[in-house]
């Protein structure tokens, strides 16, 4: 009986071992690769490489091979990406680069070694006049340098890669780096009131609630067949920067008044899409997926926040 039970736990033991998936995280110092990593230690089947700039430079094709060829991983999660909305305006080269060519080259390197590819992708590129959420397969507008050149980078995907998931979301915060949440916690301690658009409409999205998606899907996306799957995630709700910002500073306590303004009192460089809500039926149905509410979110990141200062 005793030789039965060492055998078993030999077995489980090799098994756990041959199991464990290596996955290649690109753009790890932005927050969603950090939100990545934060998350990672409740995936243990996974062994994640880490990688930004000073690592992996994605928009040379040879450094990825050689990188690919001598870490050897399974997927390849693209984190990385140009986010500097109004400055692409300036920089459109700059942009394209990291949006757009960097992501066809991933893709390829990964059809070349049979890889699985998740890009990630935005609610930019749907511009236009629109009043109901969008689905994968409705046609972009993309109205920025910024939209066009990850509108481009999902089609540089599409064209190079065997076996890829493109994962668009919106409106993207955590308790790491720059963002909106980040910003407007500055603000309100700083100033007795602000003024927030009210007539742009979207999903705040907490980047934990999207890297955990992300890790929960890899295994189910290894057995996909051979194409691009598109999907939508973002948090549950609709709301106006001006609603976003409102509930972050009413559940921070902060005694700062925030007024709705409309987009032509508070002109950008950049245009934003006016409304870009995204239909997430589908990652709900076909992988079975339960999306928070985006307020219960925003209250844990706001908690995080507070914790680290």
């Amino acid at each position: 009986m005793n030789k039965i039970f060492i055998f078993l736990s030999k077995f489980r033991y090799i098994f756990a071992k041959i199991s464990i998936m290596k996955v290649l995280v690109t753009g790890s110092n932005g927050q969603l690769g950090r939100s990545v990593e934060k998350s990672s230690s409740l995936y243990r089947n996974f062994q994640f490489i880490y990688t930004d700039i000073e690592e992996l430079d994605i928009t040379k094709l040879e450094e990825i091979r050689k990188f690919i060829s001598e870490s050897n991983p399974a997927a390849i999660i693209n984190c990385a990406a140009y986010t500097a909305v109004d400055k692409a305006e300036q920089e459109p080269e700059k942009a394209y680069l990291i949006n757009a060519a960097a992501p066809g080259l991933l893709a390829k390197a990964a059809a070349e070694n049979n890889l699985l590819f998740i890009h990630i992708s935005t609610d930019f590129i749907f511009g236009g006049k629109r009043d109901k959420p969008c689905k994968e397969n409705d046609e972009p507008d993309p109205e920025s340098v910024y939209a066009k050149t990850k509108l481009e980078g999902e089609e540089a995907v599409i064209a190079n890669s065997t076996k890829a998931v493109i994962l668009r979301t919106s409106w993207l915060y955590s308790e790491f780096g720059n963002n909106f949440v980040k910003t407007i916690l500055r603000l309100a301690n700083e100033r007795d009131e602000i003024n927030v658009v009210n007539d742009q409409t979207g999903a705040p999205t907490y980047a934990t609630d999207l890297a955990e998606t992300i890790l929960k899907l890899i295994p189910r996306f290894a057995d996909l067949p051979r194409g691009t799957e598109i999907l939508h995630y973002s948090d549950e709700g609709v709301a106006s920067w001006y609603d976003f910002a409102k509930e972050i500073v009413n559940l921070s306590g902060l005694e700062c008044k925030v007024n709705p303004v409309s987009t032509d009192q508070y002109p950008l460089p950049a245009k934003r899409p006016q409304y870009s809500v995204l239909d997430k039926s589908k990652i709900k149905r076909k992988y079975d997926i339960h999306i928070p509410e985006w307020k219960e979110s925003l209250a844990k990141c706001l908690k995080e926040i507070e914790e680290k200062t």
